[in-house]
């Protein structure tokens, strides 16, 4: 049985000098920024609450959050990513805490709200992982910041191939370093999701309750507004929070 959780953090850990790069992994352009922090204060319990980010990378959420008024704690699995993330808190200033270590093993909190943005499709047990979340934060909030990365419509594929043309005819550099293994990706649950089920059925299954799910169309049209057209509207995706109680 290979080293599921080393090849991923391998992987994240190579990923670290390349992840910031692309606008929207480090949500460095203002305005889409300004709609994640609006995301963050509709869904989130009332500042200054304990927060967990899961698979916090190089911080973006965890410094939004923490703008916000949170106590924040940042959590991953690769040192690589989280190293990038203590720089960026040290210059902003922002007092964040950060744990290395898997999803699925958060540090004892409690906490007041788990937030994870584009995490859940990494996880290689996403019930698991969810449940852990529930026992640190036994009377808190879930949120997930999801998408249908997989997905959604017949037009998907042949807006895919243009969208990838543009990147090659202006010679764009690519969001990562390389392709996501296939090997890793085949035994993912949610690696390639095409609707919200999935991640609403595993949130139910790790025994969250009360689940609703909200379309971020603001900050789907932030992500739009940045690319020149047609290229923005040819790369926009669902992008949905899950929202459950513990």
């Amino acid at each position: 049985m290979p080293d599921l959780h080393g090849s991923i953090r391998d992987w994240w850990d190579a990923d670290a000098r390349h992840y910031d790069r692309s606008v929207g992994h480090a949500i460095s352009d203002p305005v889409e920024a300004a709609a994640w922090r609006a995301a963050l204060r509709r869904l989130l319990p009332a500042p200054p609450s304990r927060v967990l980010d899961v698979g916090a990378g190089t911080g973006s959420l965890s410094l939004l959050a923490a703008d916000l008024g949170h106590e924040v704690t940042a959590l991953d699995l690769s040192e690589g990513m989280l190293d990038r993330a203590r720089v960026k808190a040290e210059e902003r200033g922002a007092a964040i805490s950060f744990v290395v270590a898997k999803a699925e093993s958060p540090p004892e909190g409690p906490f007041d709200a788990v937030i994870e943005r584009h995490v859940a499709w990494t996880l290689p047990d996403p019930v698991a992982a969810f449940g852990a979340w529930r026992k640190v934060a036994p009377s808190g909030r879930l949120v997930l910041f999801e998408g249908s990365w997989g997905g959604e419509g017949p037009l998907h594929k042949l807006k895919d191939a243009v969208a990838g043309a543009l990147h090659r005819f202006r010679r764009d550099a690519d969001d990562h370093h390389g392709p996501y293994p296939e090997d890793v990706v085949r035994l993912l649950p949610l690696g390639a999701t095409t609707t919200p089920a999935p991640f609403v059925d595993a949130v139910l299954a790790a025994g969250w309750r009360a689940v609703q799910l909200e379309r971020l169309l603001d900050v789907e049209w932030a992500a739009e507004q940045r690319e020149a057209w047609p290229l923005g509207a040819l790369m926009r995706s669902p992008r949905y929070a899950i929202v459950a109680e513990a």
